[in-house]
């Protein structure tokens, strides 16, 4: 809400030029988003699509990605990364996490690769690239291709290189709690192949090659135009909502330093944090949730489950003790307040309440 206050103006205007043009499903400001967030990411091109799950589909189907071929997927991320894999009919690959930094650990991938790899589908996990010079060098000598799941990761720069731009192509979300989000569902696959993005183009609209002319047998996955006119308006203010967000994330750190037992995500030397989510650890953390939340404080856990022990993901035959570091994370992790508008004072309260809990020597 505090969001929209500061930019109403802007979003009910370009809600108004959307209904007025009636151009409700593609057309003329899909069109400009697409060339405003090709340009923010350093790709050629970007096309929009109704989710990010349908980014990550629509993008392996570009690929020509199917039944038979293998795609590495960390263990540690929201279902949608396994999902879009699935859905192509290829099979789904788990590999661990860095324990420090929560990325796909290029070393676990390395050894995950066979004949039958296709793609990698590194997760920029909670707005801090994935170690993408080893993954992409591993990818080169191999032969599969490299596709950023970014969908935690608008603005994060890798190397001096933005998100997006990296790999075969990028696939990002706009769903409301995203960096950039939109007023609904949303997403977008990036690239700077012209065969990756025409392909893309034609699966979102049926197949279409020309008005009822289908050449493939493509689904209904198109960005529309009210979420693109909307995104048009907030992609300007983005940067400044990521330093915002930094600024709260230096703030946490320092609050909470040598607090308990916390631990806290490890920043990468070679990339940017935009702070999707800020994440703590404690072996404490149901007990730590419940007492700040008795203060009115809510926090978030990503993920409570991991991909390997999802009932949807039973045919992997994999149990307990498979990806320990994802297992920790969902055990122990939690995500506190972060978004740009948090004051200095709510920060204080967050922190101060942590430091409370620990302190109380609470019953647990």
């Amino acid at each position: 809400m505090a969001q929209y206050e500061s930019i109403a103006e802007e979003i009910d205007r370009a809600f108004h030029e959307v209904t007025a043009s009636a151009q409700y499903i593609l057309g003329a400001r899909v069109d400009q988003f697409e060339r405003e967030f090709a340009q923010f990411v350093g790709a050629e091109y970007a096309v929009g699509v109704g989710s990010g799950l349908d980014a990550l589909r629509l993008g392996l189907l570009a690929l020509e990605i199917g039944p038979g071929d293998e795609v590495i997927v960390p263990a540690n991320t929201y279902i949608a990364t396994a999902l879009a894999v699935s859905e192509v009919g290829a099979d789904v690959v788990l590999v661990d996490c860095d324990p420090a930094t929560y990325n796909i650990d290029p070393d676990a991938v390395a050894a995950a690769v066979t004949s039958r790899t296709r793609a990698l589908l590194p997760v920029h996990f909670t707005g801090q690239a994935a170690e993408m010079t080893p993954l992409l060098e591993l990818a080169a000598s191999r032969g599969f291709a490299v596709v950023e799941d970014a969908a935690q990761a608008h603005g994060t720069r890798y190397d001096g290189r933005p998100c997006g731009s990296l790999g075969k192509l990028a696939c990002f979300s706009f769903y409301p709690a995203k960096n950039l989000g939109a007023y609904g569902d949303g997403g977008m696959v990036t690239t700077s192949d012209p065969t990756v993005v025409e392909r893309t183009r034609r699966h979102r609209n049926y197949g279409e090659r020309a008005k009822y002319d289908h050449v493939v047998k493509g689904v209904n996955s198109r960005l529309d135009g009210l979420q693109a006119a909307f995104l048009s308006v907030k992609l300007p203010y983005l940067t400044a909502w990521n330093e915002a967000r930094l600024r709260h994330a230096d703030a946490y750190r320092a609050e909470l330093d040598g607090v308990g037992d916390l631990r806290l995500q490890q920043r990468s030397d070679s990339s940017t944090h935009v702070y999707h989510l800020f994440v703590v650890e404690t072996a404490e953390r149901d007990a730590l949730r419940g007492f700040l939340a008795e203060r009115g404080i809510q926090t978030g856990i990503h993920y409570p489950i991991p991909i390997h022990l999802q009932e949807a993901y039973r045919d992997l035959g994999l149990g307990p003790g498979a990806y320990p570091h994802a297992e920790r994370l969902a055990q122990e992790s939690l995500s506190l307040p972060m978004y740009p508008e948090l004051t200095e004072e709510q920060i204080s309260n967050v922190t101060g309440t942590i430091r409370e809990f620990f302190a109380s020597g609470r019953p647990r």
